[in-house]
């Protein structure tokens, strides 16, 4: 094997002349050579790390910064509507020019309430917002799902309420930022036991505090996977941001649905405003006044209501009007776009068999439709993130032989009521509550804008 190297006087073989070999010192210096390369090599590397990870830190703060730019922009431009609504008595300008304040002004923060939480979210929030989700023992699994895929997103601003020790050692061994409250004998029996529906009726009791903080919270379930940054994609101008549980246009954003009573006779067609409800999973909800009213209206009915479920609570305070007997609530309302923010009933029934909708990416997926959960998001990481594109494919449209379709098809071959429209997806028996004309047997319809009728 012979090599060639450069020196001042030409090229010398590996096998010199006799002459020449007496040149220790080029030895030397062709000896050296690959270890100063690899020294070298190996700092470079180094370097290249350091600047990477210096890199993604500044790509980190500029993200920040540039939320924070929007933000003081957004807040700039609806405190000039407040002020000058609300400074003297307007005059109406023009027909088409009048436009009324939709973005109450926020609270004043009062950090004495719980100064313990109001340092961690100094930490934690970016612009006075962060994601927030309840979680116990029960949901362990899917809580780790949530979590992983909003790290792989990049979203910093985010907190877990742990409402049992084993979810704090949990956060701690995960790197994950969690707040767990001050022991209380009320929320803790609920929260280390409670399944899904009653540890969700928690966060209305425990988000009040992050508001009268000054915080804006985008409260999330745990059987949500992220797949981009929500605030992204926030409006911010209402007091309640909401996902839909419905799966199209009417049903998401509202329709103009007819009743038919033909013995009415000329009169027989009767005009319905209807929309399915927002999903009391995933909201975003700004430090106003009428927000923190409406948690504590919700609070107030599901301490005294034993049966009341927490989502038709919500939806009943965020939407009934003020009539005899009852005041309603004024907090302003946005429904999401239920294709970015999407439940799983979108996915599994239209998305999935959509070739073009199969190409956009949702902001989150919600599996709030179906009771495997755990499966179905791991099958929407699968798709999404990891681009397996018949992940989807092998789950039902729906839940074929589950507990809820025996039951109503028994309801509808026993009982003298005729669903004329009926558009739930969750239910289940509650003792002796009747809901919108349905009488016997004793159900609860809680969910999706159910419009029972008998006739």
């Amino acid at each position: 094997m012979h090599f060639r190297v450069l020196v001042p006087h030409g090229f010398f073989s590996s096998n010199p002349p006799a002459q020449i070999r007496p040149l220790s010192n080029s030895n030397l210096q062709v000896d050296s050579a690959p270890c100063e390369s690899t020294e070298k090599i190996n700092m470079l590397k180094s370097d290249i790390m350091r600047l990477s990870d210096k890199n993604v830190e500044l790509k980190r703060q500029v993200r920040e910064l540039n939320e924070k730019l929007r933000l003081a922009e957004q807040g700039k431009d609806h405190a000039r509507e407040q002020f000058m609504v609300l400074s003297e008595p307007l005059k109406a300008g023009p027909f088409g020019t009048v436009k009324g304040v939709r973005t109450n002004p926020t609270v004043t923060p009062d950090e004495s309430i719980n100064p313990r939480l109001a340092k961690i979210l100094a930490e934690v929030a970016v612009g006075k917002e962060l994601i927030v989700a309840l979680a116990n023992s029960n949901v362990k699994p899917m809580l780790e799902v949530w979590f992983t895929n909003i790290k792989k997103v990049g979203i910093s601003n985010y907190l877990v309420v742990a409402l049992d020790d084993a979810i704090v050692d949990f956060c701690k061994s995960n790197d994950v930022p969690f707040y767990q409250r001050d022991p209380d004998e009320t929320i803790d029996s609920v929260g280390k036991t409670g399944g899904n529906h009653a540890v969700s009726g928690l966060k209305f009791r425990i988000l009040r505090e992050f508001l009268q903080l000054g915080y804006s919270v985008l409260l999330s379930d745990v059987d949500i996977v992220f797949l981009q940054n929500p605030f992204d994609h926030l409006y911010r101008d209402s007091d309640v941001e909401s996902m839909s549980d419905g799966h199209n246009n009417m049903t998401a954003y509202g329709y103009n649905d007819v009743f038919d009573e033909p013995a009415m006779g000329w009169a027989r067609y009767a005009h319905t405003m209807r929309i399915w409800v927002y999903n009391s999973g995933f909201f975003y909800i700004r430090p106003t006044i009428p927000s923190i009213e409406l948690l504590d209206r919700i609070a107030d009915r599901l301490a005294r209501q034993a049966n009341a479920w927490d989502q038709a609570v919500f939806n009943e305070e965020l939407f009934f009007p003020s009539h005899p007997g009852y005041v309603g609530l004024h907090a302003s309302k946005r429904t999401m776009d239920f294709y970015l923010f999407m439940n799983s009933k979108v996915l599994f029934k239209t998305v999935r068999k959509d070739a073009n909708l199969k190409k956009l990416k949702p902001v989150i997926v919600h599996v709030n439709y179906h009771p495997d959960k755990l499966p179905r998001m791991k099958a929407v990481v699968e798709f999404y993130v990891n681009g397996k594109q018949d992940a989807l494919e092998p789950f039902l449209m729906g839940q074929n032989g589950s507990k809820m379709g025996s039951f109503y098809a028994n309801l509808l071959a026993t009982s003298h009521v005729f669903l004329a429209r009926f558009h739930c997806t969750q239910c289940w028996l509650s003792g002796k509550l009747s809901y919108g004309g349905v009488r016997s047997p004793s159900i609860y319809l809680g969910c999706d804008s159910v419009s029972p009728f008998i006739v």
